[in-house]
C-alpha cells in the first residue's frame, strides 16, 4: 500500500509513555499514514502494546513494526526508519511524547500549497514531575516561507531552530538523494545534531509553521542521575563526525557558512568541556593534547577576519585550536558550567 506520510516512532523501554504517544499519532485527522514502529529490543512491555494497537485499533493495518537485530541506540533507530519507511514524506515521533491531532494534516497541506521540501511545526515543552505535569513552554515560530537557494540556510544558522529530529515533514527525496543518516553515535552524544546540523544546506523550499503541533516531555529534569562511566569510543565518534562536517569545502562560498562554522565549533567547545569537566568519569580520559586537537578550527585567520558574520565566536574558537595544550584546558574552564557540566 502506498503511503503519503510515514510517522517513525522508536521505541525503547518507554512502556509507561508508549500509549500517549500511539494514541496522538493514530488520532491524526490526516488519513494516507504509515505508522513505522522501530523495536530497539527494550526489556519492558512497550512492543507488546503496540501489538495491542495492531489488532485492536481501526487503524491498525496501518501499523508497521520492524525490529532491531539488538539494541542499537537512537541514531541506528532513526536510519532504520527512513530506511524502512514507504511513505512520500518522512516525520519522527519520539516514543515518549505526543503530537496535536491535525499535526500532519498542517505540514503536509504546507509541503503541497509551497512545494517545500521540508516543513517545521512549532513545539511546546510539557515539564512533569513525580507524574504530575508542573507546566508548559512554547516556542512558536513566525510563518516564514524560503523558496531560493541559501536563504533557508542563512536564516537557520543566523536566526536558529530546534535541533532535535522531530516535529519536521521531510521529503524522502532529499534523504535518499543525498544519502543523509544519522551518525550511529551512541550513549547520547548528540546523534540528532549530527544530522540536523547540516540538513539546511541540502533545502531550498522550506517552511516555519507558527502551529504548536509537537509537545515535547521534560520528565523529572530536576532529579539527580546516578553517576555513570562514560565512554571515550562513544563521545570520539561524535568528535569524528562533527571533523566530517568541518571538512566540506564546497560550502566554503556559502553567504552562511562562517556561522555554520561557528554552530560546529560550539558543539566541539561543549564536547570539549565535556572532556575536562568530567575527565575522571570517563573509562579513558582524555589529555589536553587531545582535547585541543579536538578543537581545530577549518578557516583561517584571514578567513575569519573577512567574513561577514560570525567574526568573534570563530576567532574565540580559532584561538582554543592554537594555543597550546594546557592553555586551551585553562582558557576552557570558565565554559564548563555554560555547558551543564560540574567540573571536579
Amino acid at each position: 500500500m502506498a503511503y503519503e506520510v510515514t510517522i517513525g516512532i522508536p521505541v525503547y523501554n518507554v512502556e509507561k509513555y508508549i500509549r500517549l504517544t500511539m494514541d496522538s499519532a493514530l488520532a491524526q485527522t490526516f488519513q494516507s499514514i504509515e505508522f513505522l514502529v522501530l523495536d530497539d529490543c527494550g526489556t519492558d512491555r512497550s512492543i507488546d502494546i503496540v501489538r495491542e494497537y495492531q489488532q485492536t485499533h481501526p487503524r491498525g493495518k496501518d501499523i508497521r513494526i520492524v525490529h532491531q537485530p539488538q539494541n542499537m541506540g537512537i541514531g541506528a533507530a532513526r536510519n532504520r526508519m527512513m530506511a524502512e519507511a514507504q511513505g512520500r514524506y518522512f516525520y519522527s515521533l519520539d516514543a515518549d511524547d505526543s503530537i496535536s491531532e491535525n499535526t500532519i494534516e498542517l505540514l503536509y497541506s504546507a509541503a503541497q500549497q509551497y512545494q517545500a521540501e521540508i516543513v517545521y511545526g512549532s513545539y511546546e515543552r510539557v515539564f512533569v514531575e513525580n507524574g504530575e505535569e508542573t507546566g508548559r513552554k512554547q516556542f512558536p515560530y513566525p510563518l516564514h516561507i524560503f523558496t531560493e537557494e541559501d536563504l533557508f540556510a542563512d536564516y537557520v544558522y543566523h536566526v536558529g531552530i530546534q535541533g532535535m529530529n522531530w516535529n519536521y515533514l521531510i521529503d524522502m527525496d532529499i534523504i535518499r538523494r543525498n544519502h543523509l543518516k544519522v551518525t550511529e553515535v551512541g550513549h547520547g552524544y548528540g546523534e540528532d545534531f549530527t544530522f540536523t546540523i547540516d540538513l539546511p544546506t541540502y533545502i531550498t523550499r522550506a517552511v516555519l509553521l507558527p502551529d504548536i503541533t509537537y509537545h515535547y516531555y521534560n520528565r523529572d529534569v530536576g532529579k539527580p542521575k546516578k553517576k555513570k562511566i562514560l565512554s571515550r569510543k562513544y563521545l570520539t565518534r561524535a568528535i569524528d563526525a562533527i571533523a566530517e562536517k568541518k571538512r566540506r569545502k564546497e560550502l566554503l562560498g556559502k553567504c552562511y557558512n562562517s556561522k555554520r562554522i561557528s554552530h560546529l565549533m560550539m558543539l566541539d567547545c561543549s564536547f570539549a568541556c565535556e572532556m575536562v569537566g568530567r575527565r575522571d568519569e570517563f573509562d579513558e580520559p582524555f589529555t589536553n593534547r587531545e582535547v585541543r586537537d579536538m578543537m581545530w578550527h577549518p578557516m583561517t585567520f584571514w578567513q575569519i577576519v573577512t567574513a561577514k558574520s560570525g567574526r568573534f565566536h570563530n576567532m574565540l574558537y580559532w584561538i582554543f585550536g592554537v594555543v597550546p595544550p594546557f592553555l586551551c584546558v585553562w582558557l576552557l574552564k570558565p565554559m564548563i558550567k555554560r555547558y551543564g557540566v560540574s567540573s571536579h
